[in-house]
């Protein structure tokens, strides 16, 4: 496959990603309005690791149970369970569009994060990008009467999670993927376990279907994800992932009558900016290193 098909099949599978990741979305919320957090948790992950099973065993499931840097994979499993129980939380309460826009927000948080545990350096370009990804995140929140309603709060706690799983994910760079996904599914279903006593309503056949449906497409996105970071840079395809917004916006207005307000489209627009000028100044950031190595290799030689 030539680097240009590659590039073309990444942003593919990204795009089929987000798609399935909104139709996930659209159906957490839709069955939270029934069951509770807890039980759509657990009967989500069951369906997610019947799914990652056979990769478990083609991969051999002693080297799956045993992760480099356990510690830090606790770490990372106990932030995205949270993050994913708290996204079900606020999705009971906020629109869609809303919640995935507070969520699109967690770049922002990782620059600031990174600086603070990971001692990364951060110049002033990139903090007036995090400012300006937070004044999204006001402006999308500050103009309703709930902008400090506790779901919204829980709604930026989630986004802080998300972010902090993405530290830790970026330290444990050399465990395979299907090893991360499947500690992360098995997370969920403990998570979900752990609020199971807070309820359970027994589903019908139909949402039972549903809920295993959902566990099935979330792991499905997560594979065209990773795939997609394999078949091309990340600068290239990772742009993609705000089609999120347009989906949430879509699937909002058609199946819950959510029609955006014009603070929350204009909150929406300085959050994708800001995370899209992240991502430039980390590729000429990248692109200036590889260059300055290159030259000292070439003097070095000389």
């Amino acid at each position: 496959m030539t680097a240009r098909n590659a590039s073309l099949a990444g942003i593919a599978m990204m795009l089929i990603g987000m798609l399935l990741f909104s139709l996930n979305d659209v159906m957490g919320k839709w069955l939270v309005a029934t069951y509770t957090v807890g039980q759509v948790l657990v009967l989500r992950s069951i369906a997610a690791l019947l799914v990652i099973m056979p990769f478990v065993f083609k991969q051999g499931v002693q080297r799956t149970l045993r992760p480099e840097r356990p510690r830090l994979q606790a770490l990372r499993v106990l932030f995205g369970s949270a993050e994913v129980a708290l996204f079900y939380l606020a999705v009971t309460y906020l629109p869609l569009a809303d919640a995935m826009t507070i969520w699109l927000a967690a770049p922002v948080w990782v620059v600031i994060l990174a600086a603070l545990l990971l001692g990364e350096r951060v110049d002033g370009r990139r903090w007036l990008a995090v400012a300006l990804g937070f004044t999204g995140v006001a402006v999308a929140l500050a103009p309703s009467g709930a902008s400090l309603s506790m779901p919204a709060l829980i709604a930026v706690l989630g986004s802080f999670f998300f972010a902090s799983m993405m530290i830790a994910g970026r330290q444990l760079r050399g465990t395979p993927d299907v090893t991360l996904v499947a500690w992360q599914t098995l997370g969920a279903l403990l998570m979900g376990l752990a609020l199971l006593p807070f309820g359970w309503v027994t589903p019908s056949l139909k949402d039972a279907a549903l809920l295993g449906l959902l566990g099935i497409i979330a792991m499905t996105a997560h594979i065209c994800v990773t795939r997609s970071l394999k078949l091309a840079e990340a600068s290239v395809v990772v742009p993609y992932q705000y089609t999120l917004i347009v989906w949430a916006l879509v699937f909002g207005w058609f199946i819950f009558g959510d029609w955006p307000t014009p603070a929350m489209l204009c909150g929406a627009a300085l959050i994708v900016a800001a995370g899209l000028a992240l991502l430039v100044l980390e590729r000429r950031t990248s692109g200036a290193a590889y260059k300055a190595r290159q030259e000292a290799v070439t003097i070095e030689q000389g």
